[in-house]
């Protein structure tokens, strides 16, 4: 039985031209910050880390509105290999202006709290000394 038109591959495809994309990329650590460089000695797993104690610093001040917007880190491909970065994922489209609203806030970062690491995420990366 062949599929009804709607999910036929062509019509599959011009279909998602029409949806807005489902994730927004955040970054890979704090803008003011030094990150993990492709090609550097463990990288993936350095920068799966920062990304997981970016997500984290993020969320202490901007908690997610709901659960149709999470953050995850998202990899992709470059020409010197795969990174990472944080993304905003929309989970449902019904959400999708609280969930733009949230991207927004994080980008503007009225708090001043995402140009640098905060005391939790360095302890998260192992980067504080504990007395």
């Amino acid at each position: 039985m062949k599929a009804p038109f709607l999910f036929s591959t062509p019509r599959l495809r011009e279909f998602k031209k029409e949806i807005p994309m489902e994730y927004y990329e955040i970054g890979p650590s704090p803008w003011g910050e030094e990150c993990a460089q492709v090609g550097e000695e463990n990288y993936s797993a350095r920068a799966l880390a920062e990304c997981r104690a970016f997500i984290n610093q993020i969320l202490r001040h901007y908690p997610a509105p709901s659960k149709f917007g999470t953050l995850k880190p998202k990899r992709f491909s470059h020409d010197f290999g795969r990174y990472y970065e944080v993304v905003a994922c929309i989970h449902e489209w019904t959400q999708a202006k609280a969930i733009y609203d949230w991207i927004s806030k994080i980008e503007g970062d009225a708090k001043n709290v995402l140009e640098n690491w905060d005391q939790e995420a360095l302890a998260e990366l192992g980067l504080v000394e504990n007395n």
